[in-house]
């Protein structure tokens, strides 16, 4: 017999240590491992990592099997494996029935139980007993399945077991926005069982998607239907959230070392190298002792200040843990593997070293034993808290801890060589950091139809139509969604398959086998089933143009090239053309680039090879009725009813009999009008907005209109004269700055100006002046009236009206009201002219009365709950409703319908603004998707303050009132409402451009001065600004007002400079509190928080929140900066009692008014000529230049920095307040840096 080698020698040591260690507490039966010998209780968690070590020996073995009892031992590990994985699958799989509820209710009582029992399998808690939601440790599972079986060991055996863990893979797919109780299985810190969205669990969840991704469960003896199926976008979701939140882990934990697991082995689930960096060093630097890491800060657990007795703390105890919290071996473990990953030599042995000093040798056999934890004893407690670090710590809790002991034996094989990290991860998960070579995406443009085909050709653009690229076919998104929710069902075990129906880009960016069909899907966002912002080409463009720049960036770990699909309609021509924008952004991808992103524009055939092609067909075919190659019955009758559909849309109630209008009609016609626009919510005054120079007396004398009462948006004259003339097309003429459209039919021209122009606009302002309140309002309207309306609405040309009309039957008589009109023997709803309404509007682009019937009608903004979603789980929150009586926030993901509800109830009647809200919502998610670096330092998003100041800026920059600015919102198209809410978010300065038709298009202003101000002449001849410009000087260049407008964005924006909350906890620690409008921040909030939590963040916020007017906000918050500046360059040693921060504003304004009386300056107007005149400041400066709460104008717009900016005069404020404050024998030092 041969001599063992000294390999052999060692490894034969590492055998007998992980038997005694870990194989000996195996169960038998059920191949689990128990907590302790005196606890049967087996959690899912541990126990992976557990089986680790068995893993990783059996592969060290394989490599040096001098002998046949080599191979035997190899085998007898790998076996021990598959028995422990088998058995979690056992577990789980007699809890199929709660993962099937969970798909849909994602409720933690539904969730998988974290532990069973080692002996029987079976569940030892009951459901409301254990904080069970633990997505991380499903997802671990998962992970450690996908890696062992791509080592080459057989787990599962079965179909059914294959169908059970696709639904696994469905039960994480939402972790992004799944709150769990995380990996120490508390929740938020202080333990009351409130489960938070967690860092750990979302990069476990993201790790676990991608490593299941296209794996074959059987291994190399599998096919079709053994694989597991993830769509992409699952995965890229979790991975938007992780980056977003790291190194965060969650609301209450600013840090936690459980993010190590995540940062590197086993999940390897961060992307960037920067942030991987960046998270270990803060773990390091923040929770690393001599004896391990802390799990978080103020971790009570096991610390000598803890009391047993109950399982949750108190706010206010946190603070007594700080300090004394328990560090953790466990930690150096993930350490010494995170640097064996690296390859770096030097940190192995440093840290290797660091673990051996404090593991224990058990006394009989000299092993070591990693422990669970060490505590400072309780005598010792008061010294390490004043000196951190100083004092010996005593080990607690289970020894050895096999969870560590696991991941210790594992880091020595490493060390030791006998095993390559390759090895411990065949997925080669840990490479996904590395740089990898640009993506290139392929797009291909068909047409509809031929017609469509030759219209492009005109602009050199060559496609094909969708007969031509037959055999492959092309279908919507919502064709994929509908196949994949066949995915995974199973009768035997009662699944359902797939639940979500969102497919996003990345999935429809892959073509797809079935049989021998190949399929095409256009993008989810391309559906125009659902709504207008579809009609809206310019906005497709840009959508699309995001769309190509996200896959440039997130198509990993995909074979294949991303492909596009874009579908040319008869739905997209504009009046029988093609759209510019479309043509324009076409030819851009002639080029190669588009924004950076490198693209291949060409023919479906020729890119067959380079895609990425996903088979269908394993779970499409009739397996479990023994008919595998043939297709589901009920999938083969869906796609036949699906083969393309042409969209068509014709409804003729609207088009109207030629005829006059008589003159009750006109009376009639008097009441309805403006019924719209007495839904509008929008305010744009100078009350709550601080608006500045506003024109707030009598309104303009204006020439009335052809028809026009009251209400500015029917056609003119002139206008109506221009119409008769250029047949079929639909033009604009701008009423008092109210857009105003009309549609022509072809073969009827407006009747009235033509019989009769110059009449009518004789007679009507007689009846404009006869109309008394009791005709508008008190009349009630018998039943031939309503014929009366209906007839009338078929006579008006004007759209607007016809709003107007259809707003005034819907109040009276609600949307299912019979109008006794049939079409196609079908009696018509008010609904159904409603419709037929929205369509209209839609093909002209009259987009104020698109929102508002699509308001009326209760049409829902696609994907609403999924903006919703991505915006919260990005850690920012949502109010809707206009401030500062109707605000609703959000903080956690809501259902489509109960959103809608909430947005409505916010809004009351005006439907119009709650679609802006829904839609504005959609952009807000668009941009924090694509740029997230825009809402940097912003924790919550007030969607009713962001309408109020676009309102503003339009107003501002269109010189109108605020009425009408409102009304000019309304009427932007929906690509201009993203452009200017980019403007707003990202600061921009902009220019309004009129194009024809009343619609506006924002473009960036590069220089600081506007080019010619939009000329928008009104039809009474004369500008607004006439009347303006001695109350305001609105024409100077626009440098004035610059800082004014920057503090509004940023107040109404909620911004704060970097690092602000951490430093107002500083400030909060030196008083006794900040009192601003009235609240209090109570100095115990440093207690309950530590400094980067976000929860203290969040309730720092909600104070400045009750500040109504954005720019006086923003003056607060800087002079929470300078108190901030004062506590950290340690000015004083206290700041006294409480400090109300409003008052050191005003104080800095009163010394800014002093200052300028002294050097005569601008406020000398205004504010500091009342203050001379001993009208007192705060009140006749109000008066004067309207300045918000009582602060004077000049201030607002004063640069922060200077010697007349307004940190000097808030410094000087506070030097006034400390000055009060200290003794009078005290110096006090004032240092300006």
């Amino acid at each position: 017999m041969r001599t063992r080698s000294n390999s052999g020698v060692r490894l034969d040591y590492y055998q007998r240590v992980v038997h005694k260690l870990i194989l000996d507490h195996q169960q038998p039966v059920t191949g689990l491992f128990p907590a302790s010998p005196d606890n049967d209780h087996a959690w899912i968690r541990d126990n992976l990592y557990c089986i680790l070590a068995v893993w990783g020996l059996s592969m060290a073995f394989k490599k040096i099997a001098d002998q046949d009892e080599d191979r035997a031992k190899t085998f007898e590990l790998e076996q021990s494996c598959v028995k422990l994985m088998r058995g979690l699958l056992m577990a789980m799989m007699q809890q199929k029935d709660k993962v099937e509820k969970f798909k849909s209710t994602q409720h933690p009582l539904d969730s998988l139980h974290a532990k069973y029992s080692a002996i029987t399998g079976r569940t030892v808690v009951k459901d409301n007993e254990w904080g069970h939601l633990q997505v991380d440790a499903i997802s671990l599972y998962l992970l450690i399945l996908a890696q062992m079986t791509a080592s080459g060991l057989q787990i599962v055996f079965s179909l059914d077991e294959v169908a059970f863990i696709q639904n696994l893979v469905f039960y994480i797919e939402s972790a992004y926005c799944t709150p769990d109780y995380g990996i120490w299985e508390r929740g938020d810190k202080t333990n009351h069982g409130l489960p938070e969205l967690n860092a750990s669990s979302i990069g476990m969840a993201k790790a676990a998607l991608e490593a299941m991704n296209e794996l074959d469960l059987f291994g190399a003896r599998g096919g079709p239907s053994s694989v597991i199926h993830v769509l992409a976008d699952e995965a890229q979701k979790c991975q938007a959230v992780l980056q977003s939140m790291l190194p965060r882990e969650s609301n209450s934990k600013e840090l936690d070392s459980g993010l190590l697991s995540i940062i590197s082995f086993p999940a390897f689930a961060v992307d960037d190298p920067q942030l991987i960096t960046k998270t270990r060093d803060t773990i390091v630097n923040k929770l690393q002792g001599k004896y391990g890491c802390k799990r978080f800060l103020r971790d009570g657990h096991k610390t000598p200040r803890e009391d047993p007795n109950r399982l949750y703390y108190e706010p206010w105890e946190l603070r007594m843990f700080e300090n004394i919290e328990c560090e953790w071996p466990l930690f150096l473990c993930y350490l010494v593997l995170d640097y064996c990953f690296q390859g770096d030599k030097h940190n192995i042995s440093v840290y290797m070293q660091k673990l051996e000093n404090v593991m224990i040798r058990k006394e009989d056999d000299g092993i070591k034993l990693v422990p669970e934890l060490y505590a400072v004893p309780s005598e010792k407690a008061d010294l390490e808290q004043c000196q951190p670090g100083s004092q010996e710590r005593i080990p607690l809790g289970r020894c050895p801890f096999v969870w560590a002991q696991s991941l210790y034996i594992l880091g020595k094989l490493l060390q030791e060589g006998f095993l390559a990290v390759g090895e411990l991860d065949p997925l080669n998960r840990r490479l996904c950091s590395e740089k990898k070579p640009d993506v290139v995406v392929q797009i291909v443009i068909l047409a509809e139809d031929n017609e469509i085909r030759d219209k492009l050709i005109e602009y050199d653009l060559h496609v094909q139509t969708i007969a031509e690229v037959a055999p492959i076919e092309v279908q919507p998104a919502r064709v994929l969604s509908h196949l994949y929710t066949y995915l995974g069902r199973n009768k035997k075990l009662g699944l359902s398959g797939r639940k979500s129906r969102d497919v996003g880009i990345l999935s429809t960016s892959k073509l797809y086998s079935l049989n021998d069909r190949i399929f095409a899907f256009t993008p989810q966002n391309f559906d125009y089933e659902e709504y207008y912002m579809s009609r809206d080409p310019a906005l497709l463009a840009s959508t699309f143009t995001a769309n190509v720049a996200f896959l440039g960036m997130s198509w990993k770990q995909m074979l294949g090239r991303p492909t596009i699909t874009l579908l040319a309609t008869q739905y997209l021509l504009d009046q029988g053309k093609i759209p510019m924008a479309m043509i324009t952004t076409m030819k851009k991808l002639k080029s190669g680039y588009i924004n950076g992103t490198r693209v291949n524009l060409g023919q479906l055939g020729d890119f067959l090879s380079t895609s990425a092609i996903t088979n269908l067909t394993s779970f499409l075919g009739s397996q479990e009725d023994g008919y595998p190659d043939k297709l589901n019955p009920q999938v083969h009758s869906y796609l036949e009813e699906h083969l393309l559909r042409s969209f068509s849309n014709k409804m003729s109630f609207l088009s109207r009999p030629a005829g006059r209008p008589n003159a009750r009609m006109l009376k009639r016609r008097m009441s309805v009008r403006g019924a719209i626009k007495k839904t509008r919510s929008i305010n744009v005054d100078s009350e709550t907005l601080g608006m500045e120079g506003e024109y707030v007396g009598p309104q303009l004398e204006r020439k009335p209109s052809w028809l026009e009462v009251d209400y500015g948006r029917s056609p003119s004259p002139d206008d109506a004269r221009r119409k008769s003339i250029t047949k079929g097309t639909s033009t604009t003429g701008l009423g008092v700055g109210t857009i105003t459209s009309t549609e022509v039919s072809k073969d009827k021209l407006p009747t009235p100006p033509k019989e009769q122009g110059p009449n009518i606009n004789k007679n009507i302002p007689v009846i404009v002046r006869n109309r008394t309140a009791s005709e508008s309002q008190g009349v009630s309207y018998a039943e031939q009236e309503t014929d009366e309306l209906v007839t009338m609405l078929r006579d008006t040309e004007s759209l607007d009206e016809q709003g107007d009309i259809l707003q005034y039957l819907v109040d009276t008589h609600g949307l299912e009201f019979n109008t006794g009109m049939t079409e196609n023997g079908k009696a018509v709803r008010v609904k159904d002219l409603l419709k037929a309404l929205y369509e209209k509007a839609c093909t002209q682009k009259l987009w104020g009365l698109v929102r508002h019937t699509a308001g009326m009608l209760g049409k829902r903004v696609e994907d609403l709950a999924k903006a919703v979603t991505d915006l919260l789980v990005r850690q920012k929150q949502i109010t809707v409703g206009m401030p500062p009586n109707n605000e609703h926030t959000i903080t956690a993901p809501l259902p489509e319908n109960e959103l809608r509800q909430l947005i409505h109830l916010a809004y009351g009647d005006d439907e119009s603004t709650a679609m802006l809200t829904q839609e504005l919502l959609v952009y807000l998610a668009m941009f924090i998707r694509t740029e997230p670096q825009l809402f940097m330092e912003m924790l919550r998003l007030r969607v009713g303050l962001i309408i109020q100041v676009m309102a503003t800026e339009l107003s501002r920059t269109l010189s109108c009132d605020g009425e009408e600015a409102s009304e000019h919102l309304l009427n932007l198209s929906p690509f201009e409402m993203k452009n200017l809410l980019y403007h707003i978010l990202s600061g921009k300065e902009f220019a309004i451009n009129s194009v024809g038709r009343g619609n506006f298009s924002i473009v960036s202003n590069k220089s600081h001065r506007y080019g010619k101000k939009s000329q928008i002449i009104l039809e009474s001849g004369q500008s607004l600004q006439g009347n303006i410009e001695d109350i305001a000087p609105i024409a100077e260049p626009d440098r004035q007002g610059q800082w004014l407008r920057r503090r509004r964005l940023d107040g109404a924006l909620n911004r704060v400079p970097r690092d602000f909350y951490p430093r107002v906890w500083g400030v909060l620690e030196q008083c006794q509190g900040l009192i601003i409008q009235g609240k209090v921040l109570q100095p115990n909030l440093t207690q309950e928080m530590t400094s980067g939590e976000l929860k203290f963040a969040l309730a720092v916020e909600t104070v400045l929140n009750s500040i109504p007017q954005p720019e006086y906000r923003q003056l607060v918050v800087e002079a929470l900066m300078v108190l901030t500046l004062v506590v950290e360059y340690k000015a004083v040693s206290h700041l006294g009692g409480t400090i109300t921060v409003e008052h050191l504003v005003h104080k800095a304004n009163q010394i800014f008014l002093e200052d300028q009386m002294r050097c005569n300056g601008d406020a000398t107007l205004c504010c500091a000529k009342a203050e001379a005149g001993g009208g007192g400041g705060g009140v006749g400066g109000a008066l004067l230049c309207g300045g918000a709460a009582g602060v004077c104008q000049h201030l607002y717009d004063s640069a922060p920095s200077g010697s007349y900016g307004t940190m000097s005069y808030l410094a000087r404020a506070v030097a006034a307040l400390l000055a009060e404050r200290l003794p009078p024998e005290a110096p006090v030092e004032c240092a300006i840096t």
